[in-house]
């Protein structure tokens, strides 16, 4: 056994205890996009451990266990663009749309009514009672 072949087993050992395996990241699933003509991205939805995050220009915007409200706030980003006159479209998933209505329905209110409110909470007006 020569001397050089026992400094390359060394070698290798050494290079192998600095690899050390990485858990694997945990998975994004992407649930909405809102896409201008061009198909650039504007805004998104995913959903990750258990929250739904809404990004924004390429900026996370917020968080939240509510699906309801990030779709909301995805709805009304969507609006406003169109009244800039930016034409845009916004697809989402199945199961952003039932856990958004059925968190809603809870309340006794339907998605229409829940936009409604938030509408007028971040207007700044006070929000309607819901008659349950």
């Amino acid at each position: 056994m020569s001397t050089n072949s026992k400094a390359r087993r060394e070698a290798k050992r050494r290079s192998a205890a600095k690899v050390r395996p990485t858990a694997p990241a945990k998975p994004v699933e992407p649930h909405a996009q809102l896409r201008d003509q061009q198909g650039q991205l504007l805004a998104g939805i995913v959903r990750h451990e258990g929250e739904w995050v809404l990004g924004m220009g390429g900026q996370i915007a917020g968080s939240s266990t509510e699906a309801a409200q990030v779709f909301a706030l995805i709805r009304r980003a969507g609006k406003m663009h169109e009244a800039q006159g930016t034409p845009v479209r916004l697809t989402w998933s199945d199961a952003l749309k039932e856990a958004a209505e059925a968190e809603v329905a809870v309340r006794g209110l339907t998605f229409e009514q829940f936009e409604s409110e938030l509408q007028r909470t971040m207007a700044g007006q006070p929000a309607r009672e819901s008659s349950i």
